[in-house]
């Protein structure tokens, strides 16, 4: 008892009321605080005697005072603390203006004051832990402590800032693809994967892509009895008025539209029919006809190649009131130039059924060309690479179309087309005879040796075997192979070449297997698993092509760790980087002109490093299965044209 009589003193002296004050007078928000926080110290060393009853009512006034002024700070209350209601009558002095405080120093004040009161009821629930061991006093005692220190830091918030609004999702355009093939569904080129594997990376950019096709016999029957019936309209042709059925099926991802026609689509094979130019001529204009069935409205139309080069002429000339399309912008992409959908004048009237005044949109050098009017029509124009946009422009490269494609020109860039990572990847490829990656690439041998073994060659690990996947035309070179074709094989090398295409060439290759029977050997015709075991059991990958607007092949034999030699032009010019021996960059061989020496020289540069210096071969195939040609990254490229439109 006595020493409480010797705290009394101090304690009524930090809380001195001044004697016989003429009126009530209300306290500015330090003292108030101060007071406050006297008393729950008092209230808590009182606790100690009274033990868990006590407690708890120190812990709840603490937590009340903490709470209140808290709330009253970041209300930015305290200039106003006149207003504040007193909840115990006292009297005081009438401040002066010295006693004034500002919201900061009053905020400061409060903040003080309250850490001494939480130290105190940290002392005070120490003793209170000691006296009560076994019940609830020292848990609840911790709890008032840990939540008055939780609320000290709040009061020095004297900024209230209001939560930021939600950012606003940006619109993502609708898309439609229409093309004449795509995978899974029907394939011929290198078209089949372009018009697969981009929506599908599109979609994986939140875009709403979707693509039209026709529904060819050819489509495999596991997927023809799963599609959907959505209805059918009529197409007007010239005189013709045409059925026209829209069936639906989603596939990784991608919702497919099929437009329906036996009379034009029930046939063996997809292009070379007599009636070409009707049957694509229905198609680019059902795909318009057929929206409202969709429920679909693109943003963006995006055509590819002469087939659906009308799509745009027709939005142009009858679909602009249409609700489903009246606002689309159009793309078109040209995958190859040499293929342009030419045919007489007379079917202006006959099959495309154009006004007279809208015949010059797809009228080109005395005939009708299908992709001049798509060019003429097109919002954007693109080739499938940056080298290409440029190539066509000359006469060399555009069979006939750089009159229109100069004036035009503001309209055309170049997008090189990617590879699908997923399908084309040698660690999962299931074709091969060992999985490898680049970590591992040594395996890479034991599918060389599955290779030679496969087609009775020595298996001879030693020796460089040079791959082709190819079609057998001019366009992709052959001409050049003929030339040196046994030049070629007396380099100490073994050759396998997959494709078909023009008789001439495949009559040179039976010839030249006969010839050269431990050496050479040439398959007919396609197969993807031997493709596959091409591409990842040869050392070397020939592509020596005239033109080439992209090219898949070089990409996925560096995908594989296969060297190309190539011929810079077009997208093998953009792939492929000339490998320089001083620094060691690059990841391939290449030639510019158009010769066949020029050819077998490259190809001697490769073979020389391959036999001569292993290291150096091995950071080359290093280096090419680095390389990144994902549609996740070239899409993006698409995107900002979209955004553009």
């Amino acid at each position: 008892m006595a020493k409480k009589a010797q705290k009394k003193p101090a304690t009524e002296k930090s809380v001195a009321t001044p004697a016989a004050p003429a009126k009530e007078e209300k306290k500015t928000v330090a003292e108030k605080a101060e007071e406050t926080a006297v008393k729950v110290a008092a209230k808590v060393e009182a606790a100690v005697e009274k033990a868990e009853k006590q407690a708890e009512k120190v812990a709840t006034k603490a937590e009340e005072k903490v709470a209140e002024v808290v709330k009253k700070v970041e209300k930015k209350i305290a200039p106003t603390a006149d207003k504040i209601k007193k909840k115990k009558t006292s009297k005081a002095k009438k401040p002066t203006k010295s006693d004034k405080v500002t919201v900061g120093e009053a905020v400061k004040k409060v903040a003080d004051a309250v850490e001494k009161a939480v130290d105190t009821v940290a002392k005070a629930a120490e003793k209170v832990a000691k006296k009560a061991e076994e019940s609830k006093v020292a848990e609840k005692a911790a709890a008032v402590v840990n939540a008055a220190e939780a609320k000290v830091d709040k009061p020095a918030e004297a900024k209230v800032e209001k939560p930021a609004a939600p950012a606003e999702k940006k619109y993502k355009k609708k898309v439609l693809f229409v093309a004449a093939e795509a995978l899974p569904y029907v394939k011929t080129g290198g078209l089949g994967d372009v018009a697969a594997a981009l929506p599908k990376a599109l979609i994986k950019e939140d875009y709403d892509v979707r693509v039209v096709l026709p529904l060819y016999f050819n489509i495999p029957d596991k997927f023809r009895t799963t599609m959907q019936y959505l209805g059918c309209c009529y197409v007007s042709l010239a005189w013709r008025y045409q059925y026209c059925g829209v069936f639906t099926q989603k596939y990784d991802g991608v919702t497919y539209y099929f437009i329906d026609n036996e009379y034009y689509f029930k046939r063996n094979g997809i292009y070379g029919h007599y009636d070409d130019a009707e049957r694509f001529a229905f198609f680019s204009k059902a795909v318009l006809e057929a929206l409202p069935i969709m429920d679909f409205t693109p943003d963006i139309i995006h055509c590819h190649d002469w087939h659906t080069g009308l799509t745009p002429v027709y939005l142009d000339v009858y679909y602009r009131n249409s609700p489903y399309c009246k606002s689309a912008r159009t793309v078109f992409t040209i995958h190859n130039i040499q293929f342009q959908g030419k045919y007489g004048a007379d079917i202006c009237d006959d099959i495309l059924g154009l006004p007279a005044d809208k015949k010059s949109l797809v009228l080109y050098q005395n005939c009708v060309n299908y992709m001049k009017g798509a060019i003429e029509c097109s919002n954007k124009v693109t080739t499938v690479s940056p080298t290409y946009a440029e190539e066509i422009l000359n006469s060399y490269f555009s069979f006939g179309l750089q009159d229109i494609l100069g004036a035009r020109k503001y309209k055309l860039s170049g997008i090189i087309n990617g590879i699908d990572v997923e399908t084309n990847d040698p660690a999962t490829d299931k074709a091969l005879f060992k999985n490898y990656t680049k970590d591992t690439v040594a395996d890479k041998a034991a599918n060389k040796k599955g290779l030679q073994q496969m087609l009775n060659l020595d298996q001879n690990p030693d020796v460089p075997v040079i791959g082709m996947v190819t079609r057998l035309t001019e366009q992709k070179g052959m001409e050049l192979i003929a030339n040196v074709f046994e030049a070629i094989l007396s380099k100490g090398v073994q050759m396998v070449v997959l494709g078909s295409g023009d008789w001439k060439y495949e009559s040179l290759l039976k010839d030249m297997q006969k010839r050269f029977p431990d050496k050479l050997r040439a398959v007919l015709g396609f197969s993807g698993d031997l493709a596959s075991k091409i591409y990842a059991g040869a050392d070397i990958f020939l592509m020596p092509s005239k033109f080439e607007p992209c090219g898949l092949s070089q990409m996925i034999s560096m995908r594989y760790g296969t060297i190309p030699v190539v011929r810079e032009t077009g997208g093998l010019k953009d792939t492929v980087v000339p490998y320089n021996g001083a620094t060691g960059e690059g990841t391939g061989f290449t030639f510019y002109s158009y010769n066949a020496h020029d050819m077998l020289y490259a190809i001697e540069r490769a073979v020389g490093l391959y036999y001569d210096y292993k290291d150096d071969w091995k950071k080359l195939v290093q280096n090419a299965m680095s390389q990144d040609f994902s549609w996740n990254n070239i899409c993006k490229q698409y995107i900002a044209l979209y955004e553009n439109l």
